[in-house]
């Protein structure tokens, strides 16, 4: 069985298959925040998600991690890492990346267990 949350005409915020949720790019929704903040705003988002799902930080399996500027890896890590929990930090990438909307400064796509 397949569960899709909020559906829309381009895409699902998440996805749950066979024990394992997909949620799609997290962003933030207040872009005029710094990195910090949007970072937060983000994993924020993502608690939200896996909730939903019936899981929470501790069962993420991947997160692929897209900065606009890599000179803000050195902040989002100091916000990741006071959120992750120590010993269950899920194999992670961290990239370069244009996003969709020039205010952005970051996104999260993250895979987890239920």
């Amino acid at each position: 069985m397949i569960q899709r949350y909020e559906t829309g005409p381009r895409m699902s915020e998440m996805v749950v298959h066979n024990g394992t949720i997909y949620l799609a790019g997290q962003v933030a929704d207040d872009d005029s925040a710094d990195i910090t903040g949007q970072t937060q705003q983000v994993l924020a988002a993502i608690d939200a998600l896996l909730a939903r799902a019936g899981s929470d930080k501790t069962r993420i399996l991947r997160a692929q991690i897209f900065l606009v500027d890599l000179a803000d890896f050195g902040a989002m890590n100091k916000v990741w890492e006071s959120w992750v929990v120590p010993g269950q930090t899920p194999a992670r990438a961290t990239v370069q990346a244009g996003l969709a909307n020039p205010q952005w400064k970051i996104e999260i796509v993250v895979t987890a267990a239920v």
